[in-house]
């Protein structure tokens, strides 16, 4: 099934974070490489989700959520930012995923609140771009915002200590984490216009 199919199948609109991995992505050591996601669209058997690595159709993806666990599958399609895929799983596991599916979405319809007003934001476009003082870029994906700094996911992982700029917030990376780093803004940004001023493509 095709990206356009899916989106017009009988799946569940989710915007549930989470990580993955790719056969071809590995680190200095062989070892895997994890970055952020985030679904956009999920079905009992398929699944779409905003990237920061893009991975080529018929790669394998190994991706864990909270909600599901482990999720294996194979990339049936790319789009901008993204990819669907078609996950690997036998007619139990598909059940128990058609019913937490469902209770997740009758949670997401039920909740009424304004993530603006917490401490940690989850931007609405999560895609973005890193602006290093060379003057190179690269692109990123903000896994969340505060006032004070990002949680990015990249391809790259720049040393602690780097300065470099989040969309239009300059800051140092204070720290690695297993999906990406994390980011310290030099000066506390006002949070009616901290999406604005960290989402912004190269």
């Amino acid at each position: 099934m095709s990206a356009a199919t899916f989106l017009e199948s009988n799946a569940f609109d989710l915007r549930l974070g989470g990580r993955y991995s790719l056969a071809n992505r590995r680190d200095l050591n062989g070892n895997r490489r994890e970055f952020a996601c985030r679904t956009s669209r999920v079905s009992p058997t398929q699944m779409m989700i905003a990237v920061p690595v893009m991975g080529a159709v018929g790669e394998r993806v190994i991706s864990y959520f909270g909600e599901f666990g482990k999720l294996d599958g194979w990339i049936s399609d790319v789009v901008k930012d993204g990819f669907l895929i078609d996950l690997a799983v036998n007619r139990s596991r598909r059940e128990q995923l058609a019913s937490k599916l469902t209770w997740l979405d009758q949670q997401q319809k039920h909740a009424v609140y304004d993530v603006r007003e917490q401490e940690r934001i989850i931007p609405e476009d999560p895609h973005s771009s890193l602006l290093f003082a060379d003057g190179n870029s690269a692109s990123c994906f903000v896994i969340d915002m505060s006032v004070s700094g990002a949680a990015v996911s990249a391809e790259i992982q720049p040393e602690i200590g780097t300065p470099l700029a989040v969309g239009r917030a300059v800051g140092r990376v204070v720290r690695h984490f297993t999906e990406g780093f994390a980011v310290k803004f030099i000066k506390l940004q006002q949070p009616e216009t901290l999406e604005r001023l960290v989402i912004r493509r190269s």
